[in-house]
């Protein structure tokens, strides 16, 4: 059976924490800027968490299951 290998896309867009949650940047931060509050890009820069309903879809891509 071949080796198993993690989604090249996934590498680049998820970490894993010490405790093992996945954060995860936010998106629409990229261009188009001006229509969008300041309020709204300052919280875009924070980094969030993946929610568990997603949580199994990102592990099978990371190859953690």
């Amino acid at each position: 059976m071949p080796k198993m290998k993690t989604k090249s896309s996934a590498k680049k867009r998820f970490t894993v924490t010490g405790s093992g949650k996945i954060k995860r940047k936010h998106a629409f931060k990229s261009h188009i800027l001006t229509k969008k509050t300041t309020k709204q890009k300052r919280n875009l820069t924070h980094a969030g968490l993946v929610h568990k309903s997603d949580m199994s879809n990102v592990k099978l891509q990371l190859c953690m299951k």
